[in-house]
């Protein structure tokens, strides 16, 4: 990679080590995925379940990561708290979550993914998110484009995607688990639902939903649960090369390793910002919820 990273666009052979790698370790997972030590997890300090799998796709990563760049450092889940606690020097990094979706694994559902994304000055500039289970790859950036492929294909397929406009009096499609229930998430649901005649909601787990936002599958992806700076930025880098962005409640782009947590505030991911819906939307949340 080059030192540029923000302004440079990556190389095809740049990406392609990527993707291999990414394909390296989505066959992995699989491994173990449909082994039976599956099912077995411990719990970490913050009560989330940790597998074998999280642990042996972060070492993979990592180790591939620091050879295709060896001058940019990694910040995985899974890393020691030493890296974590270093990690407020760094200027640009990547940014890895190994397995997004650990329940999802647990649960069988297949809809886990694996999150890598490049960080530069605080902004992600570069995603990938892997499916295994769906054997397909999203990547993109803003100065990318954002693009859809197969695992383990060659990149020359790729297939070009983008995020659909909003239009008016049309259906609202709202990407959001099931599972998810808050006072943030009743009130964004009770607002687009006076504001549409038609709203659908589409489950899916992990970071899919920032896949099927930049498919143009869905126009909002909202986010009231807790999440860390791993579980969002390669998405919100997708979703940017897609023609969308992803904000925080006070309506700017989510940023990076710019405070000493690594959680991330509540956003919402939009597939269209320019529709003055949204700003209707964080005006509602505003007033009525004292975000």
């Amino acid at each position: 990679m080059t030192k540029d990273l923000a302004e440079t666009r990556p190389s095809n052979s740049e990406v392609s080590q990527i993707l291999e790698l990414l394909n390296t370790a989505s066959l992995a997972i699989l491994k173990h995925y449909r082994s039976d030590a599956a099912a077995e997890y411990q719990n970490k300090k913050d009560s989330t379940p940790l597998t074998e799998a999280d642990l042996m796709a972060h070492r993979l990563i990592c180790q591939g990561l620091h050879q295709i760049s060896p001058g940019i450092p990694v910040l995985s889940e899974e890393s020691d708290t030493d890296v974590k606690q270093i990690r407020r020097q760094w200027r640009d990094y990547w940014l890895v979550d190994p397995l997004d979706g650990t329940r999802e694994f647990l649960n069988r559902t297949g809809e886990f993914t694996i999150n890598i994304a490049l960080i530069c000055e605080h902004k992600p500039v570069l995603g990938f998110v892997a499916a295994p289970c769906l054997d397909t790859v999203w990547f993109g950036g803003e100065h990318y484009g954002a693009y859809k492929l197969t695992l383990g294909a060659d990149l020359a397929s790729k297939q070009s995607i983008r995020c659909r406009a909003l239009q008016s009096n049309a259906q609202i499609t709202v990407l959001s688990a099931i599972r998810h229930r808050n006072k943030y998430l009743q009130a964004t649901l009770s607002y687009l639902r006076s504001a549409t005649p038609e709203l659908q909601r589409l489950d899916s787990g992990s970071a899919l939903k920032f896949c099927q936002l930049a498919e143009g599958r869905g126009d909002i992806y909202p986010r009231f649960s807790p999440c860390c700076e791993w579980d969002t930025g390669a998405g919100q880098a997708l979703v940017e090369g897609a023609g969308g962005q992803v904000w925080a409640l006070n309506g700017r782009p989510l940023v990076y390793n710019s405070r000493d947590t690594l959680m991330s505030p509540h956003f919402v991911a939009l597939a269209d910002p320019s529709a003055t819906l949204w700003t209707g939307l964080l005006h509602e949340l505003k007033t009525s919820l004292d975000v």
